[in-house]
Order: C-alpha cells, then structure tokens, then sequence
C-alpha cells in the first residue's frame, strides 16, 4: 500500500478544500498499519477570535454516538446482562405495556423499529429549547406519535429510538450511560480526547460550529449545548485521532471492545437505506457504504455547526474520519476520497521517483494537480467532488516532459506539459497540453484586472 505518497496529497487536498469550499475549520485523521499514521487540522477553530484548528480541537461528532451505544450494547450482550432479541420494556418499565416497550433491541439498534425521528416538535435541533431529557424522552417514547410505521416495515432512522437504547444501556449496565460508555469504551482504549456529552470545562477546546451558506452570505457561530437524554443518539465529543483510534477497535483481530463474531454482526447489512441504492445500507449501529469496490462501514454525524464522517475498511485495516465545524460541511466527500486516491494509486512501483514534476499549478481558468500515486503520476482537478474520477494518467517523456496518457476526448490525449526547472530542480513553469501556460499556485497572482 503507497500510503506515503496518498498521504501526502491528501494533505495538500484537505488544505485546499478548506480554502476552495470556504469551510472554517476540517480536522482529519487516518489510522492505518497499526497506528495513526496522519492527523491534519486546517483553518480555524474560531474565526471571529482568530484562532487555528489543531489536531487537539474537540468537535461535536454527534451521529457517530450510535456506534459506542451499539457497542455497548453488544458488551453487555457477551455479557450476558440482555439480549438483543429482549423488549425495551423489560429494562426501561415505563414503556412495559406500550408500542414503544414492545421494540426490541435488535430493532432499535437496526433503525427498524418504525419509531418517530425526532418527535413532532424538534426545534431543539435548531438550538431553539434544550434537547429532551429522561422524562420529556420517555414522555415522546409514550405518545400517540411515537410508532410512526410497524416495526420491520422498513429502514426508518430514529434518534428518538438510540435515546431509548441509552435507558437499556442503563438499567442493564446498571449506572447512567454516560459512565458506562466512559468506563468500557473510552477509559478500555485509553483515549482522552472522546467522550459522550459536552463538558464544559472543556469549552474552550472545542471548535466553535457554524451556519451554512445556503441561506446566508456570512456565517455565524453556533453555540455548543448539552444533548442530555439524547446523548446516546447525538452526544459525543471528540477529535480526529481519538475516533480512528477507536474505529480501529473495530477492525477483526481487535477484541479490545468486542469479539470478531459480535463486530461482525454489528456491520453485517440489515436494509438498505433506499430500496433502489445498493450503495447505502445499515447494519446494528453501523453504516455499510461502497466507496469504489470498497464495502466500508462506520458513521456520520450531524450536529448543529459540525458535520463528521468515519469510514472503516477491514479489507484493509483503514481507518478515515474528517471532521467540519460548518453545518454543510463536507465530511463525505473528503473522508471518501482518501480510498479514492488509495484505489488509484494501486499496487506500487517500486524505486521511482518522479515528485519534481508534483505540485498545484494555476491560470485563469483554474487549478491542476499533478500527482504522484503508487510511482505514477496523474493530472487531477482539486476542484471536482471527486478529484481521482477525472484523472489523466501521465508518462515521463524525456527530462522534462509529460504524456497524456488517458482521459476523455475533450482533453488533450497524445500531448505533453512541458516543465522548465529553476537550478534546484524546481518547476518554475508549466506549458499545459491545451498551450496555455500554468504557474505554481504559490506564486500565481490575477492583476487587477484581466485585459490584454
């Protein structure tokens, strides 16, 4: 696996999303050979106070909190405390004798219980009143509105269904869930900078959140607030070192958290998100996506400000998680791509180094790169939601030459960009395949106007 050289452009690709797509603040990490082989931060933390984003910022990872009470869960199955075929009524007895008690774990870990999203009146998602607590939950899980559809009937995500598994967790666990999940899962892997709800002792080292641009010119800051009963649906905090470690918890050969056999069952495909989408299916606590030919399984996350993304490929022993402090932020994407350049980068060739003709060119028209992957070099576009779709295979040709080798037939097939070097070997110039010419981005300027 070239991991070097991926790593190496996929820093140079967060650094200038971050720019190109006016995000605040992206945190990112990949765990890979057995250690977190990356951890990158770009932007800010807090724009208004000036403050950068490093890799020890806390971010809000939201969604992400299903997969810790999903392991739970299985812990206390091998445990021998419930099982996942159990009611929720056995455990939370306020529920015994309604709809709600009838669910059983298996369906509320599945997203198939057919329970409400979020209730009828969600606002607190808008910051606009404090997420629900034990008795507004339990209130929501006992009204006329909470079995929107028959359980089975099909996927239905509900954060109101995890906010119930965390009263399992519970009373089966016997302490609040909080302490159960620090203590079995965070405090079991050693980690320091993950934990299920906001604390604010720690505010000052979380990055602030911020509005999108879809409604507005300028975005504002988002304050960060408890999610209280809700924790175990939306609550964790964490950075990006943190989470992959803690992915890589769930890689097969790990039993740190649980056996191989119960992981298994966690990211083995229940439904598909979408009757016609093969791409996106759920298992037990766990998302099941295709990146490429790639099966990968994790989670997301959407909380008001951050927008998160963990992708795990066990193939592998790859784990990626980009974090966004922007409420669009673009966490799919920039966690997808890292396979992306992965898959395109292919089984190595070995002793070539050809990285003096690397680097982020630009003219009037936009932005190059050039890209060393597995020994091979592409032209790429940083600007496409997926860099590595349209990439143009290029071959050394000469000292100074390279040959379009691929691409569609709009491009410039069978021509060449022709370097000049400074005396350290440094591209000063490019003459791109269509005659114009490129400069490094670093050194590109617009005049203040554009004229002949």
């Amino acid at each position: 696996m070239p991991l070097a050289e991926v790593l190496t452009y996929y820093d140079s690709l967060l650094d200038f999303a971050r720019g190109y797509l006016r995000v605040p603040g992206i945190q990112a990490a990949v765990h890979a050979e057995g250690r977190v082989a990356f951890a990158g931060s770009y932007g800010h933390a807090d724009v208004e106070n000036d403050v950068a984003l490093t890799d020890r910022h806390l971010f809000r990872i939201a969604s992400h909190s299903k997969t810790f009470t999903a392991t739970a869960a299985f812990q206390l199955a091998e445990r021998g405390r419930l099982r996942l075929d159990d009611e929720a009524g056995q455990y939370v007895v306020e529920l015994a004798g309604r709809p709600a008690g009838a669910l059983t774990i298996r369906e509320l870990l599945g997203h198939t219980s057919g329970l409400t999203r979020d209730s009828s009146a969600a606002d607190f998602w808008q910051l606009r009143g404090a997420f629900p607590d034990r008795a507004t939950l339990l209130e929501i899980l006992s009204g006329p509105d909470a079995d929107v559809i028959a359980p089975n009937e099909r996927f239905k995500y509900s954060n109101i269904g995890y906010g119930l598994l965390g009263l399992i967790v519970e009373a089966a666990g016997g302490t609040s869930y909080n302490a159960y999940v620090r203590k079995e899962i965070v405090a079991r892997l050693g980690l320091s900078d993950l934990g299920p709800e906001l604390e604010p002792e720690r505010l000052g080292e979380y990055a602030a959140g911020y509005s999108a641009l879809a409604y507005a010119d300028q975005r504002v800051p988002i304050e960060h607030v408890d999610t209280r009963d809700l924790a175990a649906a939306t609550g964790f905090y964490g950075n990006a070192s943190d989470l992959v470690s803690y992915f890589a918890a769930h890689l097969p050969g790990d039993e740190r958290l649980l056996t191989d056999a119960s992981k298994r069952v966690m990211r083995h495909p229940q439904w598909q998100v979408k009757p016609d989408q093969t791409e996106g299916r759920y298992g037990l606590g766990l998302s099941v996506v295709k990146v490429g030919e790639r099966d990968v399984f994790g989670h997301g996350g959407g909380y008001p400000g951050h927008i998160t993304r963990s992708l795990v490929d066990p193939e592998c022993g790859v784990a990626v998680s980009v974090l966004t402090n922007a409420i669009d932020g673009p966490a799919l994407q920039l966690a997808s791509v890292f396979f992306k350049l992965l898959d395109l980068a292919g089984d190595p060739v070995e002793g070539v180094d050809l990285s003096r003709f690397t680097g982020r060119f630009a003219n009037l028209w936009g932005v190059t790169d050039v890209v060393q992957l597995g020994g091979r070099l592409y032209a790429m576009d940083p600007t496409e939601v997926d860099p590595t779709a349209e990439a143009v295979p290029l071959a050394l040709v000469g000292d100074s030459s390279l040959r379009v080798g691929g691409g569609n037939g709009y491009g410039a097939f069978g021509q060449a960009y022709e370097y000049t070097f400074d005396e350290g070997g440094r591209a000063t110039g490019v003459r791109a395949p269509g005659g114009l010419t490129l400069e490094p981005l670093g050194t590109f300027q617009l005049p203040p106007r554009v004229t002949t």
